[in-house]
């Protein structure tokens, strides 16, 4: 039960920061994006990450950060297997199953439903 309160705890932590951003300051929700998977790096690369990672779990997992931590997680990890290459490849081999099913999952919606113009 403790595991479901603190993944809820860091995943809410996290959608209020970035709503916060949204709300009050001028980024729109693309640089938002951008900013929390930078972010989501930069803190796995100086450690800070990990531990949140270890008390959230999913909720430090799933969001836009948890990206982040995926890519610089398996980019190190590449590196110890394959050296200099393994940070290019690395971190696409850790991501591929979220991105193939964003491709895959967007592409479907976008042959089943029609989208609606704006007035």
């Amino acid at each position: 039960m403790a595991g479901y309160i603190s993944a809820f705890f860091i995943g809410g932590v996290i959608c209020v920061i970035g709503q916060l951003l949204m709300d009050g300051t001028k980024l729109t929700p693309a640089h938002v994006l951008v900013l929390f998977v930078t972010a989501g790096v930069v803190l796995t690369a100086i450690g800070v990450y990990e531990p949140l990672v270890k008390f959230g779990g999913a909720g430090a997992t799933i969001p836009l950060p948890g990206f982040g931590y995926s890519l610089a997680k398996g980019a190190m990890e590449g590196v110890k297997e394959d050296g200099l290459l393994g940070a290019f490849i690395g971190g696409v081999r850790a991501t591929s199953g979220g991105i193939t099913a964003a491709v895959v999952f967007g592409y479907l919606m976008a042959v089943l439903f029609n989208p609606k113009t704006k007035p």
